[in-house]
């Protein structure tokens, strides 16, 4: 029975990853937040730091990051970043300018440096992960990229900053975000050195064990934590969405949270194309009573993005979701708050490239004081965003043929990166 139903609902296939109690987790909005955050941490690093980044971006923010790593690498730091080979891309030379020195291991995750790159497997699945951990101390999680708040790749600079998250993390939890970003640098360094890792373990007098130790390494395992005896000051847990045995981990805990809601579901994604399970529990949480809200983009990045979410709004809309659109500026926040005591924040959309295709890390925070300040900030919002009343899509045939494209271009996506079944 049991077979059966995670195989009609995809989302029960991984379960849930285990909270961890003992942890002081801090929400922090956009750059101008996070950014001096890091540096502060970073000035007071005494032994590592890990960070692992979509976006690694040349301009003031970025440079502001990268004099903080090298600060730290020239006391004494070891220093290891890793950037995604295509988020990253234009900017990896000046990058490597920039890092050139002792104590950075600078590396980059599936690069995209000659044109045959996208004709190797696996090439669609990227590391969208925002990590930064310093000393075991303290980490940062987010959607928050290395780059200027203001400063949009495709459209230039604005007056006004996105809307994004991350948060700052002390406590067990670190150790869970450590692993991680180790594994994803260890990944991408492997990349360009298997054939000396190779030699190394046909050497080894152990090769099985240390076979064992470097899978390991390569998968985070032991990404997530147990619960604790301690359940203050805050309880939290580490999801990770890989392609190995947490598949659809993040989603899981969507849909399990959004399932068992009494009072409200809010939730403010840029990237919004659920699945069926996903979007029924929003659906029957609705039709039960419980206020949902979706806080998707007004001022759109990339059109195919919002055509796609609004695809599903007369669907969600009908059974009683409702959906605003942020338009003082571009919305980049993972972020999402059910009841008052369950709230997360991280790197995944809600669309079939975060759910089934990238590297994604969100945080899952059970307290009632990070509600309150995460609701607080959904209202602001919510007050400044225009509310989804009247029709927003073709109706007729029009209206069919594009949600049937829509659906056959995602379809065909999950196809080429090696997804199959249902989404």
């Amino acid at each position: 029975m049991a077979d059966s139903a995670a195989r009609s609902d995809p989302a029960r296939a991984v379960p849930p990853a285990a909270p961890v109690g003992g942890n002081q987790v801090a929400l922090l909005q956009g750059g101008d937040e996070l950014f001096p955050a890091m540096v502060a941490a970073m000035a007071a690093a005494r032994h590592d730091v890990w960070l692992a980044t979509y976006i690694f971006h040349d301009d003031g923010a970025g440079r502001l990051i990268a004099d903080a790593l090298l600060a730290a690498a020239r006391r004494g730091v070891a220093v290891r970043v890793v950037v995604d080979g295509f988020g990253s891309h234009d900017t990896l030379p000046r990058l490597r300018e920039w890092l050139a020195e002792p104590g950075v291991e600078f590396e980059v995750f599936r690069p995209m440096e000659r044109w045959w790159s996208w004709l190797m497997p696996g090439q669609m699945r990227r590391l969208h992960q925002k990590l930064f951990v310093v000393d075991r101390e303290v980490a940062f999680v987010g959607g928050i990229n290395i780059i200027d708040d203001r400063n949009d790749l495709n459209h230039g600079w604005s007056a006004q900053p996105r809307y994004d998250f991350a948060v700052s993390v002390r406590g067990p939890l670190v150790a869970a975000v450590r692993t991680t970003a180790q594994a994803m640098w260890t990944r991408a360094h492997l990349g360009h050195l298997w054939r000396d890792e190779m030699l190394a373990l046909a050497s080894s007098r152990r090769p099985v064990d240390d076979a064992l130790r470097l899978i390991r390494r390569l998968r985070g395992k032991g990404a997530v934590s147990p619960l604790t005896e301690d359940t203050q000051p805050m309880v939290a847990a580490f999801v990770v969405r890989d392609n190995v045995g947490q598949r659809r981990a993040i989603e899981r805990a969507y849909v399990e949270a959004i399932r068992a809601a009494r009072a409200r579901v809010d939730i403010a994604v840029p990237y919004f194309y659920p699945g069926r399970a996903f979007r029924r529990s929003l659906r029957l949480a609705a039709r039960r009573g419980v206020q949902v809200r979706l806080l998707l983009q007004g001022k759109v990045d990339y059109r195919i993005a919002a055509v796609a979410a609004r695809a599903l709004y007369e669907e969600l809309r009908a059974h009683g979701v409702r959906i605003f659109e942020y338009t003082p500026a571009f919305l980049h926040a993972k972020v999402a708050l059910v009841d008052d005591d369950w709230a997360t924040v991280g790197s995944s959309n809600i669309d079939p490239l975060s759910l089934l295709v990238n590297l994604e890390a969100n945080v899952v925070v059970r307290d009632h004081g990070f509600a309150r300040v995460l609701g607080a900030r959904f209202e602001d919002a919510f007050a400044a965003s225009a509310e989804v009343t009247g029709p927003t899509q073709r109706v007729g045939w029009r209206g069919r043929l594009q949600r049937a494209l829509v659906a056959s271009m995602a379809a065909a996506y999950l196809r080429v990166a090696g997804i199959t079944g249902r989404y």
